[in-house]
């Protein structure tokens, strides 16, 4: 009896053990679960709708949970506070500026809070600063969407059956050119159009190509005018000359033009002896009359210079004369030797 006693109460001993055991882990796995044995602080949000958020839930930052909701509560008829309770190691990595909103774990898991943002080397968050939130779109929304996009989907695929069916018909401009022929033509034509104006403009860049080789060899005039600055001077000075002479030549006509005009001109002396024949004769028969009264004046001389009055100082005179023609080379030898003596 003793014996069978003794092991009931082993094996009482070992199920009450067991249930501690289990007790114990189950305490630990909820106590971790809700940051009971780790250092928090806590952060607080204010949201328009929560959209199912319940105490307990997880809180994600940069996709890792750091914390749970402690605390929901209506501040007024629509305002809720949101308090979450974050593991003092994520401390330093949020910023005063990052904000929060209510998202969900997978496309229908459990709702959960998401702190993202935040500038980097901004002050960290301290316990009790409350975060920017934001409006997260949430199930319904999305539903709402997706129904607005599969409108929105299928009004396009009914214009495009629409287009589609014109075209097969042959309206309008794609429809026409895929199903007549003479566009088509017509369409090649103007093809082959540009492609020969191309071909034209091609040969054209390639004879400027060579005229610009041609113009950049030495030696050319272009070249010359316009890298040799020396050359370009020279044929400016000689531009500026043939202006000068092409002035010059011009006064000249217009002098000419004067002396003719003058000479036509009957009032002066110029125009009368080419104007009227018989000034002309009687200018003629003036100057015969003075080359006549000249040569008698010499006989009339040579007379004077045979009579005996007079002989004596007219070779007095020459005597004179021929002395003076006899001094003068001898003059001129002194004053050469004289220069070179110098």
């Amino acid at each position: 009896m003793k014996a069978v006693q003794y092991k009931h109460g082993v094996i009482v001993g070992l199920f009450i053990f067991l249930a501690l055991g289990i007790m114990v882990i189950g305490v630990l796995t909820l106590g971790g679960q809700q940051n009971v044995f780790k250092k928090t602080v806590t952060l607080n949000a204010a949201f328009n709708d929560v959209s199912g958020l319940q105490e307990g839930n997880n809180v994600w930052f940069a996709g890792i949970k750091a914390g749970i909701v402690k605390k929901i509560a209506f501040a007024d008829h629509s305002r809720v506070d949101v308090q979450m309770k974050i593991e003092k190691r994520f401390q330093k990595f949020i910023s005063k500026n990052a904000k929060v909103k209510v998202g969900s774990d997978g496309l229908i898991g459990n709702r959960i809070v998401l702190i993202y943002g935040g500038t980097t080397g901004d002050a960290p968050v301290n316990s009790g600063d409350t975060l920017k939130s934001e409006i997260a779109l949430n199930s319904s929304q999305m539903m709402n969407t997706l129904q607005e996009s599969n409108e929105n989907l299928s009004t396009i695929t009914s214009n495009l059956k629409d287009v589609s069916q014109k075209v097969a018909h042959g309206e309008g401009s794609i429809g026409k050119l895929l199903t007549q022929d003479s566009l088509a033509r017509y369409l090649i034509a103007v093809a082959n159009s540009l492609n020969y104006s191309s071909k034209n403009i091609e040969l054209l860049t390639m004879n400027l190509a060579t005229f610009t080789e041609k113009m950049q060899r030495h030696g050319v005039l272009a070249n010359e005018l316009v890298t040799d600055t020396t050359f370009f001077s020279r044929l400016k000075s000689a531009s500026l000359q043939i202006k000068q002479a092409s002035e010059n030549a011009q006064q000249l006509t217009n002098n000419l033009a004067q002396v003719s005009y003058k000479l036509r001109d009957s009032s002066n002396v110029a125009g009368v002896v080419f104007q009227d024949q018989q000034t002309a004769t009687n200018l003629r028969t003036t100057l015969e009359n003075l080359q006549s009264g000249t040569k008698k004046f010499d006989e009339t001389m040579e007379a004077l210079q045979h009579n005996f009055l007079v002989r004596g100082y007219f070779r007095k005179r020459a005597k004179e004369q021929s002395q003076n023609q006899v001094q003068a080379p001898t003059q001129n030898t002194g004053q050469g030797k004289m220069a070179k003596t110098q």
